[in-house]
Formats: structure tokens, sequence, C-alpha cells
């Protein structure tokens, strides 16, 4: 288990960079080059690959080399894999929520 909650905290950590969350949204539509995917943001392709680093390490992309190009691709099993987690925690909150509301309406029902 602690190594699973290792890869997610790399994922989070990785999607709270609004630039690597725009990436990843990229990505989404499918691969591309890094040229391609740094062309929007106002910085030095070496700080962009940065960004890319933390991706890849988290395990959200993966890179291929093709002639002088580097393609980055979506790894949508890490998201999915994020996805459950958050899943799994919005149940066990809304089980705890419901046994919050069932306790409030019992305790006004025998104060009334």
């Amino acid at each position: 288990m602690p190594e699973c909650s290792t890869n997610i905290d790399r994922v989070f950590r990785a999607l709270g960079d609004p630039t690597r969350l725009a990436v990843v949204a990229r990505l989404a539509s499918g691969p591309t080059s890094a040229t391609e995917l740094a062309r929007p943001f106002d910085m030095a392709l070496a700080s962009f690959t940065q960004h890319l680093g933390v991706l890849e390490s988290s395990g959200l992309i993966i890179s291929r080399k093709i002639g002088r190009s580097r393609i980055y691709e979506l790894q949508q099993q890490k998201l999915n894999a994020a996805n459950d987690w958050l899943a799994a925690q919005r149940h066990i909150w809304n089980q705890r929520l419901d046994q919050l509301d069932a306790f409030l309406l019992a305790t006004k029902e025998t104060r009334s």
C-alpha cells in the first residue's frame, strides 16, 4: 500500500502545477512533440522540459525519440489510478456524511 500511495502522491504533485496540468490536457488529444507542447507557454524550452521530466517521472507521460524529435504521450492508466483513488475517497466521505446526517436527525428527534 505505501508504494501505491507514493505513486498517487507523484501523480497529484505533478498535476499540481498549471503548466503540467495544461500539458496533460493537451496530450489527452494525442501524442505530440516537446516543441509543440511548449509553444503556448512563455518560457525557455529548457525550463519547459523540466516540466516534462516531472510528468514523465510521475508516470503520467512517456516519451520516445523519433528522428530528431521527442514525442510525448499520455499514460491514461496513471490518470485512471488517480481517478480511482478520488472515487474511493468520495465514497468514504459520502458514507461519513450519511452517518453524520443520521446522527443529527436522531439527535434532533430525541430533543423534540
